[in-house]
């Protein structure tokens, strides 16, 4: 976390320079999850990547200018293991929730105020915006792993690099579903590949026919939620 913190540090005093007053917060999110999924992959034997430091400033106004600042410091910040932040003004803040409800709804879950106000008091994602953003996201995964499988032309080297490319996105979404579920979420072979290099051809053919008829599974469920009022 020592690392977290520097690099937090780092981008609060660029975000300051470049906003000054403007910046009204400035927030860590996915520090939980971030610690679960290196657990997971602790006990995985291919090769990993560290975790990302995932920031949100909220601004007063976000100009052109602003951007073209931080555009400027954008390789310093990768340098620290900083994510590209998000930046958004405050007004647009309560307007996205139901436009973005899962990445919005894992940071109200998951943050830490690093300087400035709370910019979340008062806002909460509804539940039915959640429903149908997780069927979409279910259907898109299980449209594009089907045409993903079609594209490796029956290459085991190209079928490991689906499997490993498409991890996170399974990983959120089992999340996602748990979050609306208000359960602990489901972890599987695949979800443990998060921040994964590689897995060998072996370990592709074992795992796919399972991971793809996990998807298929978790979309009929997600298709009964079309009763739920």
């Amino acid at each position: 976390m020592d690392d977290a913190s520097s690099a937090l540090q780092t981008l609060e005093r660029d975000l300051r320079e470049i906003f000054g007053g403007r910046l009204q917060s400035l927030v860590h999110y996915g520090a939980h999850a971030h610690k679960a999924a290196s657990h997971h992959r602790h006990g995985h034997h291919g090769a990993h990547e560290p975790a990302l430091v995932h920031a949100l400033a909220v601004v007063d106004t976000l100009t052109a200018d602003d951007l073209r600042k931080c555009a400027r410091r954008i390789t310093s910040w990768h340098d620290t293991g900083l994510a590209t932040p998000l930046m958004l003004p405050a007004a647009e803040l309560n307007r996205s929730l139901d436009v973005f409800p899962f990445e919005l709804s894992a940071i109200l879950a998951d943050h830490v105020v690093v300087a400035g106000k709370t910019p979340f008091d008062g806002l909460r994602v509804e539940p039915a915006d959640l429903r149908w953003a997780c069927e979409i996201q279910a259907r898109s995964h299980l449209l594009h792993l089907r045409e993903g499988y079609v594209e490796t032309r029956g290459r085991d080297d190209a079928l490991a690099v689906l499997i490993v490319r498409s991890a996170p996105a399974w990983a959120s979404l089992l999340e996602n579903m748990a979050r609306l579920e208000n359960r602990p979420a489901d972890v599987d072979e695949v979800s443990q590949l998060v921040g994964v290099k590689e897995i060998s051809n072996e370990e592709a053919v074992k795992i796919f026919p399972a991971y793809l008829d996990a998807v298929v599974q978790l979309t009929k469920h997600v298709d009964t939620w079309g009763d739920v009022k």
